[in-house]
């Protein structure tokens, strides 16, 4: 054996010692464990110690044990009654006190042996501290950690007051100190979409954080359940929800009665070819385009003044921002004294005064649909401003369009008059009265004064045609000419016609689109942001 193969030998012994050192202390550390594992067992009786939230293992008991987990399916076992806070009630009043919230788990964030976790709960929200310490355990901060966002949990916690504003939550002077940590329903870990992307103001730049994540309208509606989750469309549809009821409690003072139609019709209510047919039976029938005939139908029933809340159905092929196939009307219909205008000033009363309650009652979702989508405030006029169609035709052609005398108004025409209206009126409701007789429906009253105009108008917000009304003919031989004119089967509208044989007083009314309202009203670009599950050409899903 020469020299170098000496020292190729030495050097294999030299690191076989050295692995054989490295062996044994590994072995020695097995052992260890395996001893502390089965001293654990001995002494608990349950099972190995898990890993820790930081990846090693925990050897030490589950000193929260009891303190968090997955609840079993709730089947109405138990009954109990117990205190749950709103999560929009806890603030500084409630500090040092211990509450209980069920909420959505809307974002958690791990930092050592801590998670910071925020709490949603419809607009409100609130972040929640989980610290490992005396009773939170590695493993309950390592269960919290894994819970996937949007799952609804149970917590206990204590409020404490934080000494400067946490600006990404809503209870921004408070945190929950986290005692108990329990999952209702948990959430699939992968979203379609995350709420916060969804929720993400909405403007030309990129957003404070240099994102230009945007969650396009398909998107959304494919996946409409987690997107109405977001505070925006829970202020959207409590506003929606304003509309209606501020539109019930104007008329109810004037002693309107709610009634309600069928929608299920034998003829076309409008007289027009847009109607949904349907089979009915052995024959066949059409959804209502208007319940305009049986609120007509109620006036000559003596009910002199009556409105209804129902869908409307369009069989009308717009795939524009403002149309839908099916959508929510606020209708009403009352008998007047002796002039027509004494029902558009009813109705533009009630305007004004959803305006006003909107305003004053829902300063805070709007604030809220404001923070995504930024629109100028509503601005409106009381009494409302009143134009007739000549003045609206002259204000158009002095802009510069040729707007004929008996020619309806396109929507880029409506929306140039409503630009012109708010730069010489500072208004952005207004009335135009007097349209031509041409293009409107069949039970219109024609102008006594005019036979190319009609006793009708329309009301407008932001330059968009938002109510359609009219004195309504009485008369049934007049009824029955313009029915004739129009091309309608006198033979399916007789008892329509019929009930003006026995005695009905003049009258009037107007049917309002309650998304259309909600969308201008907050300044929106499509219906489709006030539609909760929106119908149109391309879309009957979800």
């Amino acid at each position: 054996m020469g020299v170098q193969d000496g020292e190729n030998a030495a050097g294999a012994a030299d690191v076989e010692g050295k692995h054989s050192k490295s062996a044994l202390k590994k072995a020695a550390k097995e052992l260890e464990k395996a001893a502390k594992k089965q001293a654990y067992k001995a002494e608990k009786g349950g099972p190995e110690p898990s890993e820790g939230a930081a990846g090693g293992r925990v050897d030490e008991p589950d000193i929260s044990e009891f303190r968090y987990g997955e609840l079993p399916l709730n089947q109405s076992q138990i009954k109990e009654t117990r205190t749950v806070t709103r999560v929009e009630a806890v603030n500084k009043s409630l500090a040092n006190k211990t509450v209980l919230i069920r909420a959505r788990l809307h974002t958690s964030r791990a930092k050592g042996k801590q998670c910071f976790v925020v709490l949603r709960q419809g607009r409100s929200t609130i972040q929640m501290l989980v610290a490992v310490g005396p009773g939170i355990s590695k493993q309950m901060l390592k269960f919290v950690t894994n819970v996937p966002k949007e799952s609804i949990v149970d917590v206990v916690g204590v409020v404490q007051p934080v000494p400067k504003p946490i600006e990404s939550c809503t209870q921004s002077e408070v945190e929950l100190s986290c005692h108990e940590f329990w999952v209702v329903s948990l959430s699939a870990p992968k979203l379609p979409l995350q709420i916060d992307d969804a929720t993400r103001r909405v403007t030309d730049d990129a957003d404070e954080d240099n994102l230009n994540i945007r969650v396009n309208q398909d998107t959304r509606l494919d996946n409409r359940v987690l997107d109405l989750r977001t505070p925006t469309n829970q202020a959207i549809y409590r506003i929606e929800m304003g509309v209606c009821k501020l539109f019930r409690a104007a008329l109810e003072k004037k002693s309107f009665v709610e009634i309600h139609t069928p929608k299920i019709i034998p003829a076309a209510s409008e007289g027009g070819a847009n109607v949904f047919t349907v089979s009915y039976f052995k024959g066949s029938a059409f959804l209502a385009q208007s319940p305009q005939l049986y609120k007509q139908m109620a006036i000559a029933a003596d009910f002199e003044k009556v409105y209804t809340i129902g869908s409307v159905f369009r069989a009308e092929d717009s795939n524009t921002h403002r149309h839908l196939t099916e959508f929510i009307g606020l209708d009403l219909e009352m008998a007047f004294d002796t002039h027509y205008h004494e029902v558009m000033d009813t109705i533009g009363a009630t305007f004004t005064e959803i305006f006003r309650g909107l305003r004053d009652h829902y300063a805070d979702e709007i604030k809220t649909v404001g923070k995504q989508y930024p629109a100028d405030e509503f601005t409106f006029l009381d009494p409302p401003l009143r134009l007739e169609f000549p003045q609206a035709v002259q204000m158009l052609r002095e802009a510069g369009v040729d707007q004929g005398d008996e020619e309806d108004m396109s929507t880029p025409t409506e929306k140039l008059l409503g630009r012109l209206v708010k730069a010489k009126y500072d208004t952005d409701f207004y009335i135009l009265d007097k349209f031509p007789l041409a293009v409107r429906p069949f039970y219109t009253m024609p102008d006594p004064n005019n036979p190319k105009a009609s006793n009708s108008y329309d009301m407008f917000m932001r330059g968009e045609e938002i109510l359609s009304g009219a004195q309504r003919i009485h008369d049934p031989t007049l009824l029955c000419e313009r029915a004739t004119h129009h091309g309608i089967d006198l033979e399916k509208i007789k008892g329509y016609v019929d009930s003006f044989r026995y005695g009905c007083p003049p009258h009037g009314g107007g049917g309002i689109g309650l998304e259309r309202v909600t969308m201008l009203y907050l300044g929106l670009d499509n219906i489709r942001k006030t539609s909760m599950f929106p119908r149109d050409p391309k879309r009957i899903t979800p």
